[in-house]
């Protein structure tokens, strides 16, 4: 037995099939996120105290600002980043914790982080996780984990942060002030609305014991 098709059906079978494919690939294209042109940043060649240089702000009314648990007026140098040389994928940012000083808990809602330190010793909590890291050590931080960290030696923990994306680098500018100006304080309410800029939940002003 013979079968036979209208092409009309089938024309009619193939346009929508086209349709379907043309309306996924432009929603794919739409959710995909946006990348700078392959050369569209600026390199760069800086020594270990080149970079934006900027001090944390301290926290209004917090106990102890003076403590060497406050990482509040100890500077960092922000590398990388899309306003420092037109970075869209990677952001680096170096910094120096005092001994008892640390990194508060918190978790990145977008970005994944390597951490690698330098020198020192640092106790780190990630996740599930709790151990003490010396010179040459990593933290691989995937976006949406808790991470907290505090220098237990006796000298400076230095740290390098690498994020897969811009994004935290807007709240480390909006809980900072650059070097060369007056330290002001912030408030708890400036920090939560640093974080939302920053894209972090739940970053507290002091880490733990």
């Amino acid at each position: 037995m013979r079968v036979r098709v209208r092409r009309g059906s089938v024309m009619n079978t193939l346009a929508v099939i086209l349709i379907a494919v043309c309306l996924c690939r432009a929603q794919s294209a739409k959710s995909a996120p946006v990348l700078a042109p392959i050369g569209s940043a600026k390199p760069l060649l800086l020594e270990e105290n080149e970079g934006e240089l900027r001090v944390r702000r301290a926290v209004s009314g917090a106990p102890s600002q003076s403590s060497a648990h406050s990482s509040a007026a100890v500077p960092f140098i922000l590398k990388v980043s899309p306003k420092n040389n037109g970075s869209e994928r990677l952001v680096l940012v170096t910094e120096e914790i005092l001994p008892g000083a640390g990194i508060s808990k918190h978790k990145h809602l977008e970005q994944d982080e390597i951490l690698l330190i330098e020198s020192g010793t640092a106790h780190v909590w990630l996740g599930d996780q709790e151990r003490d890291l010396h010179a040459g050590g990593l933290v691989f931080i995937p976006s949406s984990t808790w991470i907290r960290l505090k220098n237990i030696g006796t000298e400076s923990v230095s740290l390098v942060g690498i994020f897969s994306a811009p994004g935290f680098e807007d709240f480390l500018r909006c809980r900072s002030v650059p070097a060369n100006e007056e330290v002001t304080s912030i408030t708890r309410e400036e920090i939560r609305d640093c974080a939302h800029q920053g894209h972090v939940e739940a970053f507290e002003d002091t880490p733990k014991n």
